[in-house]
């Protein structure tokens, strides 16, 4: 693919996230973290919201959209830092814009925003030009 720098591809990856999901989530991840599947821990004991998604989750969701752009197998690197938490009902969408291309590699800085603009995951990915 022909890659430009400033080229941006953004998508939705999750329209409304449900309870279930994070739950689903929690299951295949084994992490039960309390703040993530209790309601009443987090509201009542930790002062949240609400339960809030996994940051990994967040994370996943997000790479999924760089291996539909570059696929699985040109996939160099990817990584990044939470910055806000995800709720449900969030709908969160994801941003991947072109840093540099070279002749062996482009790299993209990715952004994860929900409904309100807030950016919930800031990232970075390389992958085979």
């Amino acid at each position: 693919m022909g890659w430009n720098v400033g080229d941006t591809h953004e998508t939705v990856v999750v329209d409304d996230l449900k309870r279930t999901q994070i739950v689903q989530y929690a299951g295949a991840s084994g992490d039960y973290n309390p703040l993530h599947t209790d309601e009443l821990f987090a509201t009542k004991v930790a002062g949240y919201p609400s339960v809030f998604a996994h940051g990994m989750l967040t994370m996943g969701m997000t790479g999924r959209v760089v291996t539909d752009l570059v696929g699985v197998e040109g996939l160099l690197k990817f990584g990044g830092r939470f910055t806000s938490q995800v709720f449900p009902g969030d709908t969160l969408t994801v941003r991947a814009t072109v840093e540099s291309v070279d002749d062996d590699a482009v790299t993209f800085t990715l952004s994860t925003v929900n409904q309100d603009g807030t950016e919930v995951f800031s990232g970075y990915a390389a992958a085979k030009a």
